[in-house]
């Protein structure tokens, strides 16, 4: 086995692990279920079987990946966050032919007990606070947060919060330059 998986946890037969990955106390992946090299999942997380992880994604304890979810290289999740996978949940009605797809993009952070609704967009780098609600796509670098969630600011890819002037920024942690074109942020 190339990853570690600690004796309490499930990994079902025909999920894809990658080499280096670290899957903690009493989760489950799903068969199916595609996971990339030197994540980290944290306790009491599920892994749906057609939930799709990059490389490098922590995902903290007590979150739930369910079908449809793809979160691309170096995503951090946070304790407890929520995704979802269908509009308007019902028990009393099979809705597994409307789940929604969700992106998030290389880099993007989620915070603790956030929530995102499915069928969203979250750009590369962007950050959502803790316990915001996402109910929209965020863009590149987005700093979002509240309930529903409302963008604030701009984050550095490094995790900084950026001060956007005349259309530039320079991160003052790492000095990475930033450009922002018609409400998109590039960097220089």
């Amino acid at each position: 086995m190339s990853y570690f998986k600690h004796e309490s946890a499930y990994v079902d037969e025909g999920a894809i692990i990658g080499e280096g990955t670290r899957i903690w106390h009493f989760s489950h992946i799903a068969p199916g279920a595609r996971l990339g090299r030197g994540c980290t999942i944290g306790q009491g997380v599920y892994i749906a079987p057609t939930a799709v992880l990059g490389e490098g994604v922590r995902v903290q304890n007590n979150v739930s990946i369910y079908d449809g979810v793809v979160l691309e290289d170096h995503v951090f999740v946070g304790p407890s966050a929520v995704f979802t996978n269908v509009v308007n949940p019902r028990s009393e009605v099979s809705r597994k032919h409307e789940y929604r797809q969700t992106w998030v993009r290389r880099g993007a952070t989620i915070g603790a007990n956030a929530t995102i609704v499915c069928g969203h967009e979250i750009g590369a780098y962007a950050f959502i606070g803790a316990g915001a609600v996402v109910t929209s796509n965020v863009p590149a670098y987005a700093l979002c947060m509240g309930v529903p969630a409302r963008q604030r600011g701009w984050m550095c890819r490094c995790g900084e919060r950026l001060r956007v002037e005349r259309g530039a920024s320079w991160c003052s942690s790492c000095g990475r330059g930033y450009r922002l074109e018609e409400e998109v942020l590039c960097e220089a």
